[in-house]
Formats: structure tokens, sequence, C-alpha cells
């Protein structure tokens, strides 16, 4: 069955650096692109970064463009979220997330456009 498993969250200071891993299996990896979404307390889960698997085309939200990159391996069926200079307001649980379909730059960040996500990891930036 399709599967999606995040790691390395934890706690970092601010200006700090964490990566995450999403580790997707059940599914033909090159196939399907892959999002990271991201819910903090008391708000809607609102879409970060999304990647094209199939040839590393990426989006990103203006709120972490600059600081947060996406990347895949596809040997290891795996996308990464690498954030840099991590902000108090960055903390929040972070979600993998299957997109349906190949999205646009449109309409990637719409969570009804994903169909299998992860369990979700915590990121918190504190001092």
């Amino acid at each position: 069955q399709v599967q999606l498993v995040e790691s390395g969250g934890g706690l970092v200071q601010p200006g700090g650096s964490l990566r995450l891993s999403c580790a997707a299996s059940g599914f033909t990896f090159d196939d399907y692109d892959i999002g990271w979404f991201r819910q903090a307390p008391g708000k809607e889960r609102e879409g970060v970064l999304y990647i094209r698997t199939s040839v590393g085309t990426t989006y990103y939200s203006n709120s972490v463009k600059g600081r947060f990159t996406i990347s895949k391996d596809n040997a290891e069926n795996t996308v990464y979220l690498q954030m840099n200079s991590l902000k108090p307001e960055d903390t929040a649980v972070y979600y993998c997330a299957r997109a349906s379909a190949r999205l646009n730059r449109l309409i990637w960040s719409a969570r009804w456009n994903y169909d299998y996500w992860g369990q979700g990891t915590q990121v918190t930036v504190s001092s």
C-alpha cells in the first residue's frame, strides 16, 4: 500500500537548519509529484514546496523562498526538505503528500489535490 513517512523534525534555535525526509513506498516514485505542507496550531495547513519527481521542477511558497529547498533521490524514493535560517514562525507539523495528478504553479498548494499523506513530523523553532 502507499506509504509516506516523514522524519528529521525536532527542536532548533532561530537561524538554525534542519533537513526533513519523506520516504515513499507502494507506488512508482517517478510517476507522482510530492508536496510538503505544514500546519501550525490554530492555522490552516499550507503548502510549502512541491517537486515533480520525474524532472525536478519545483514550486515554493513565498514564505520560505530563499530559505528552504526541496530535492529528491529517485534511487531511494525519498524527497528532502532542507530548511535554513529557521524562524519561530516556521514552527509547525510538517507533512509530505503525494499529488493525485501533475500540478502546476497555480494549484500545487491546494491540499485537495493530494491523495496520500504522511503522519507528520514536528518542527519547533525556539531559543
